[in-house]
């Protein structure tokens, strides 16, 4: 429970720090894993959200096929990490990328995305020459990001794949929009059945995210899916109804550094730790045993809580804040510490921080 550890257990620890409960984390991989078992659709869970190999490897532990990633940095942390399946979701352009890319395709088994020609010609002259690199064709089936706009341009793209030289086909992804699940299952059996009737094989549908993941049986076409925040959870899917509270593994702690009026008090988190992110909400997170506070505005290093009757905060006190957008909080802190039941079981680097290349 977030709101039955002793504040003794904080008093050594520096602030602003990044908490992380490996209960509430582990059970959020299980829970969801279990889910997805009972769906048939295996987990590729996305590590952006937490940058560590070791909650990665959990996360395979407990029956994932792999791990995604966003950048080819990530990607390279978690190989060298010894996580041997990714797929990295995110057009790669440029030389250096993509001798990169080929680097990493000679360690473990690969994946990627593309939704353009220009894409797909970059990963041809790069891998032309060794063994073929298993593409998908990144759909938009409404989120308004990348991917290609009818399920005809996706098995056009295919066939594009299909009869590229150092190139193979694997089949479908996207980010799907919210909400929205009987679209995404129309696209997406409309493009595979474009695809099969191209002579195609479609052996990956790849879909997924966080807020739409307890709804991920609603699209039985996908064969795979990809939730990430999942792991920590945070203010943003408790709004939304997809966590509670007490899913949320990820807490900043904070001190209270000045108490300018009795409705007003500073903490030493600003937006370089708690994030700007409002992501359609008020405030920029929910402080843990104080839910008559507001986080109302935050500068560099300055959070600044009000309440509307006196708060009854004195300098130097110590608050837990569930952030807005626990992904963004992860990739600004070299480390975080690690909980376990009521004790702190020590600090770990963020292997893939600031990877974003």
């Amino acid at each position: 429970m977030l709101d039955n550890l002793p504040p003794a257990m904080f008093a050594t620890l520096d602030t602003p720090s990044v908490l992380v409960d490996l209960d509430i984390a582990e059970r959020n991989i299980h829970r969801f894993q279990s889910f997805a078992n009972k769906a048939q659709i295996t987990v590729r869970p996305h590590i952006k959200t937490h940058k560590l190999p070791d909650l990665a490897k959990a996360q395979i532990k407990a029956g994932a096929v792999g791990i995604t990633c966003q950048k080819i940095s990530e990607a390279e942390v978690m190989a060298n990490a010894g996580l041997d399946d990714i797929l990295i979701t995110y057009n790669i352009l440029s030389a250096s990328k993509l001798d990169r890319l080929n680097r990493l395709a000679s360690k473990i088994k690969l994946t990627v995305v593309a939704d353009n020609l220009t894409v797909i010609e970059g990963l041809s002259a790069a891998f032309s020459n060794t063994t073929p690199l298993r593409v998908l064709v990144e759909c938009d089936t409404g989120a308004g990001r990348c991917g290609v706009q009818t399920p005809e341009a996706a098995c056009e793209i295919a066939q594009r794949i299909n009869n590229t030289a150092g190139l193979m086909f694997g089949g479908l992804m996207t980010y799907p929009p919210t909400d929205r699940e009987r679209e995404v299952q129309q696209w997406l059996t409309d493009a595979q059945h474009a695809c099969l009737n191209a002579g195609l094989q479609v052996d990956t549908i790849s879909t997924g995210g966080t807020p739409g993941m307890w709804k991920a049986d609603d699209v039985p076409v996908a064969t795979e899916y990809r939730p990430g925040t999942y792991i920590y959870n945070d203010r943003s899917l408790v709004t939304r109804g997809t966590a509670k509270w007490d899913d949320c593994a990820l807490t900043v702690l904070a001190t209270v550094i000045s108490t300018p009026t009795e409705k007003r008090a500073i903490i030493d988190a600003g937006s370089k730790v708690l994030t700007s992110d409002l992501l359609g909400m008020d405030g920029y997170g929910y402080v843990v045993d104080h839910p008559d506070l507001t986080i109302h505005a935050l500068s560099e290093e300055h959070g600044i809580m009000l309440s509307k009757t006196p708060h009854q905060l004195s300098v130097g006190q110590r608050v837990r804040i569930i952030p807005n957008h626990a992904c963004v909080v992860t990739n600004m802190m070299d480390r975080i510490t690690l909980l376990r039941g009521k004790k702190i079981e020590g600090e770990e680097i963020v292997a893939a921080r600031g990877c974003v290349t």
